[in-house]
């Protein structure tokens, strides 16, 4: 395997079973990719597949049954991912999607132990329609774009929140069982709570750690991002709405004079001490109310909150900007992502278009979606397939002067 840091594209991908698809063998290269479809022909399904080899998701479902074919028991995602554009060196990437057992993956045909041994071999940043939500729809969209772009920097990450997850579960189920009882519960269960309360905290601590760190890496680029897409009330700023005191502990970036290292020990502590102060409300409603599971990202544009107050174009720009802005951070650590653009092009004018286009041409490899090759920019051109009737074929414009 090839370290950190390595440039990478997907130089052919096959699916068998995957949505739409019985089976679709497709060679890609570095550059632009597009694939010109109508609606519901399938050409979302085959970036899909490359976030799934990724990220073991999907940013258009938070379940995997939808993305066996109806009538199957499993799909298949294969992907050749090359090491770089001067790198001969590839790497055969599979995950096997199985609607009644645990998925499988392999490197090389060979199985990994979990699934997600495979993460970190080929790093994507997608951006869809989808994504107005991280702005317009729920605190639980906004954790999920930065815990995505938190494990697609570091890829450990997916395991820590796995335990995290794991851990709110069980605590949550003691909860529940303990339900209205109160300091009525005992000195046993009170003992019992302290052991989940430790477990909690110092793995929250680490998750929150890392959303922090992220939040305020990405957010300058994602003004610069914002700047150069709306042509006025071009400022956007975030800060992290916490259930833990955070004061003295991180501040937004746009208050912050220099960047210095969180104090992870400090921030167990004070998790410790609010779950503390908490549990006796967690008692009687038989939840955990404090942890990163209940935290928000506060985006602003100008001095207004994006949520409720931007426009559906700054919304959309916004948006664009948070990836833009994820894009360039992997770039700063050194990844060269695959970026996905699914269906983006339409929702712009011919401007943004532009100016979109022009900001990410250098990637090494871009994957587009469009329903008209007209939409699509000049300058991300490359090569382009017709997709239609579960078949992916040469476009007709490619030989086109």
């Amino acid at each position: 395997m090839w370290s950190e840091g390595v440039r990478m594209f997907v130089e052919r991908l096959e699916l068998v079973d995957f949505r739409s698809y019985v089976r679709a063998d497709v060679p890609m290269a570095a550059g632009a990719t597009t694939f010109i479809g109508s609606n519901g022909q399938g050409k979302t399904n085959l970036v899909e597949a490359v976030e799934y080899l990724s990220t073991l998701s999907s940013h258009r479902v938070s379940n995997d049954t939808p993305l066996v074919r109806l009538g199957a028991d499993q799909a298949v995602v294969r992907g050749r991912v090359r090491a770089g554009t001067d790198d001969a060196r590839s790497l055969l990437l599979e995950v096997e999607i199985n609607a009644r057992r645990a998925n499988r993956a392999r490197i090389n045909r060979a199985p990994l132990t979990r699934p997600r041994d495979i993460l970190g071999v080929l790093r994507t940043v997608v951006f869809s329609p989808n994504d107005l939500a991280v702005v317009r729809g729920d605190p639980s969209d906004r954790r999920a774009f930065l815990d995505g772009l938190v494990v697609t920097r570091w890829p450990r990450m997916a395991a820590v929140k796995s335990d995290y997850e794991r851990v709110l579960k069980q605590r949550n189920a003691l909860l529940k069982s303990l339900s209205g009882k109160g300091r009525s519960a005992g000195a046993e269960i009170g003992a019992t709570m302290d052991i989940w309360d430790n477990e909690l905290a110092t793995i929250g601590a680490e998750l929150l750690s890392a959303r922090l760190d992220t939040l305020s890496a990405v957010m300058p680029l994602t003004s610069a991002a914002y700047r150069e897409i709306a042509p006025v009330n071009d400022l956007t700023t975030a800060s992290y709405k916490s259930t833990i005191d955070l004061e003295g502990l991180w501040s937004p970036p746009q208050e912050r004079e220099s960047s210095t290292p969180i104090d992870r020990k400090e921030l167990a502590n004070r998790f410790l001490d609010t779950l503390a102060k908490r549990r006796a409300d967690e008692l009687i409603r038989g939840v955990t109310l404090v942890g990163p599971q209940r935290d928000d990202i506060i985006l602003h544009i100008g001095e207004m909150p994006a949520k409720g107050y931007a426009s559906h174009g700054e919304s959309w720009s916004l948006a664009l900007a948070l990836r833009l802005g994820s894009f360039q951070l992997l770039r700063d650590d050194g990844i060269e992502p695959v970026l996905v653009l699914d269906d983006v092009f339409a929702e712009l004018d011919a401007t943004r278009r532009d100016r979109l286009a022009s900001s990410v041409v250098q990637a090494d490899q871009v994957l587009v979606t469009a329903a008209v090759a007209s939409d699509v920019p000049e300058i991300l051109r490359g090569e382009r397939f017709d997709v239609g009737g579960g078949q992916v074929l040469a476009y007709e414009g490619n030989n086109d002067d």
